[in-house]
C-alpha cells in the first residue's frame, strides 16, 4: 500500500466515521460521564479488529484500542467530552438550544474523537500491508474539559511504552501546533460555618459565605505578587442558600490556577491555601481543601511538528461547496469584531512574514481555507490541555484543522452548531488523513522517532514526569452546588 492510499481508505469509510461523529455530538456527555460515547467508540474499534481495554488507567470512561505487535508503538489520542450549558441545534446560524440548559460539544471533541479514530483505522491498514513490526493504538481520553483525563491515565503509566503520540484539535484554522501551554491545578475550597437568624442573633452564626468572599478578596490582592504569566480563576459553586436573613452555614468556591510550569502552579497553590486558611480563621469557620485535578504544560517536539507540517502541506485543505461557504458566512457575519477568536493571529505568528501575509489574506474569509505557514515558536498559549502530560512521557505533536468558521470564539454555541454539518465532517476526515500520513512516515523512517525521542530528552534536560495529582484523588465529575 502507498501512503497516498490512506486518504482513499478514510473516504471509503467516511459514512461510518461521520456517524460516530454525529452520535457523540448527540450524546453530549461531560467530563467522566461519557459512558455512551466511550462504548460507541469501543465497539467501533472492535468491529475494526482492534483489541479493546475498557477502564484504562482506572478511569471508567477511558479505553485503549490496540492492533499489531512490537515497536514502534504509535498512538492516536481521541477525546469525546462535551461542555455544560452549551446545548444548541446543529446547522443553524442563530442561538437556539436543543435542550435548554443542556450540554453541547462547544470544543468540537466529537470531531476530535472521530477524526483520531479515522487516523487509527487508516494507519492500521498501512501497517498491516507493510508487513513490518509495529503497534497502532487509539487512546480514548475522557474529561479533557475540567477533568484532565490524560493526566490520570499518565499517572497510571498507560503511555509509558508508547514511542510517539499524535493528535489534533478542531478549530477555525489549519495549522501545526508549535506552542507550549499552561500547567494548571483545579481545587475546591469548602467552608463550613454555623447558621443563625441574621437579624435576631447574627452573633451566634459563623458565615461560610463571608469566608469565601474574604478568600476571593485575598486572592485578588495576590495577583500583583505572582508571575505575570499566571492566571487565577474562580467560581462560587455554593453560596450557602438564597435567604439573606440566614447566616450561611456552608459555601464553596472552585479555583483554577495556571502558570507555565507545574512547580510554579504548585507555589501559587500553596499561597492560595494560606489565604483560604486565613479566611477560615477570620470567620471562625472550618475549611476543607479538595484537590480535583491538574495538568502539565505541553513539551513541544519540532521533529514531529515538521513531519506533520510536511504532510499537511502535501494534503492541503478540503474543497468546500457553496452550501458550506454559505453556512460559514452566516456564522461569520454574526460574530462582532470585538468577539472574534484570536486563533488566526496566534497560529499565523510562528510563520513570520509568510504567516502575517496568510493572516492578512484569510482575515475576512468565512473559512480559513489555507494551511498556515509553520515556524518554530517558544510562545506559551494562555490555555491548558492535558495533552501536556502525555508530552512529558512520549514525543507528542498535534495539528489544528478547521471544522468551524473563521474567527468563531471557543466554547461557544456556534461551535456546537457547526459540529454536525459537512464543514466539520470534511475537517474531521481531513485531520484523520494528515495524522495517518504522518504515522506512515514515522513507520517508514524510524530515525524520525529516534530524533523525536532525543529532542524530548534534550528539552526535559534531566527532568522527568511527575503527575501533580495526589495519589488519593480519583477522577470525578464536577457537580454544581458542591455535590
Amino acid at each position: 500500500m502507498r501512503k497516498a492510499d490512506l486518504g482513499r481508505i478514510i473516504e471509503e469509510k467516511r459514512e461510518r466515521f461521520i456517524e460516530l461523529n454525529d452520535k457523540i455530538w448527540e450524546f453530549a456527555e461531560t467530563a467522566f460521564t461519557e459512558f455512551q460515547s466511550a462504548e460507541l467508540l469501543c465497539r467501533a474499534l472492535e468491529n475494526e479488529g482492534f483489541s479493546v481495554e475498557r477502564g484504562t488507567g482506572g478511569v471508567a470512561t477511558a479505553f485503549c484500542g490496540s492492533w499489531g505487535n512490537g515497536s514502534p508503538v504509535i498512538a492516536f489520542l481521541g477525546e469525546y467530552d462535551a461542555l455544560s450549558g452549551l446545548s444548541q441545534k446543529g446547522g443553524v446560524a442563530e442561538k437556539e438550544p436543543l435542550v435548554p440548559g443542556g450540554n453541547g460539544h462547544g470544543c468540537g471533541h466529537n470531531n476530535l474523537g472521530a477524526g483520531a479514530f479515522a487516523a487509527a483505522v487508516a494507519f492500521r491498514e498501512y501497517l498491516k500491508s507493510s508487513g513490518k513490526s509495529g503497534t497502532v493504538r487509539y487512546y480514548g481520553c475522557p474529561g479533557e474539559e475540567g477533568g484532565s483525563g490524560k493526566a490520570f491515565m499518565a499517572r497510571a503509566g498507560v503511555f509509558d511504552d508508547v514511542d510517539v503520540a499524535l493528535t489534533w484539535h478542531p478549530g477555525s484554522v489549519n495549522a501545526v501546533f508549535p506552542f507550549s501551554s499552561l500547567a494548571n491545578f483545579q481545587v475546591a475550597y469548602r467552608f463550613k460555618g454555623k447558621s443563625a437568624h441574621a437579624a435576631a442573633c447574627p452573633h451566634l452564626g459563623r458565615s461560610a459565605l463571608d469566608a469565601v468572599e474574604l478568600m476571593n478578596v485575598g486572592v485578588n490582592y495576590l495577583r500583583e505578587h505572582v508571575i505575570p504569566e499566571a492566571r487565577m480563576h474562580y467560581a462560587i459553586t455554593d453560596s450557602g442558600g438564597f435567604s439573606p436573613n440566614v447566616v450561611q452555614p456552608k459555601a464553596e468556591v472552585l479555583y483554577l490556577l495556571r502558570a507555565p510550569r507545574t512547580p510554579q502552579v504548585e507555589e501559587i497553590y500553596n499561597r492560595v491555601n494560606k489565604i483560604a486558611r486565613g479566611a477560615a480563621m477570620m470567620t471562625e469557620t472550618e475549611l476543607e481543601i479538595r484537590f480535583i485535578k491538574a495538568c502539565a504544560n505541553v513539551v513541544q517536539n519540532n521533529v514531529l511538528e515538521r513531519v506533520l507540517e510536511r504532510n499537511f502541506a502535501e494534503l492541503g485543505v478540503p474543497e468546500y461547496t457553496e452550501e458550506e461557504r454559505t453556512f460559514a458566512k452566516a456564522i461569520f457575519d454574526g460574530i462582532a469584531p470585538s468577539e472574534r477568536s484570536s486563533d488566526l493571529d496566534q497560529y499565523s505568528a510562528p510563520g513570520g512574514a509568510a504567516g502575517r501575509e496568510a493572516a492578512k489574506r484569510l482575515r475576512e474569509r468565512p473559512i480559513a481555507d489555507e494551511v498556515l505557514p509553520y515556524g518554530e515558536s517558544d510562545f506559551v498559549l494562555p490555555g491548558s490541555t492535558d495533552v501536556g502530560d502525555v508530552s512529558w512521557i512520549v514525543p507528542t505533536c498535534q495539528a489544528w484543522v478547521a471544522t468551524w468558521p473563521n474567527h468563531t470564539p471557543g466554547h461557544s454555541w456556534q461551535i456546537v452548531s457547526s459540529g454536525v454539518v459537512s464543514l466539520a465532517h470534511k475537517g474531521m476526515l481531513h485531520a484523520g488523513k494528515v495524522l495517518a500520513a504522518a504515522a506512515a512516515d514515522l513507520l517508514d523512517d524510524p530515525s524520525l522517532i529516534d530524533a523525536a525521542k532525543e529532542e524530548l530528552r534534550a528539552r526535559l534536560d534531566g527532568a522527568s514526569y511527575r503527575c501533580a495529582i495526589p495519589d488519593e484523588v480519583v477522577p470525578k465529575a464536577i457537580q454544581p452546588s458542591g455535590r
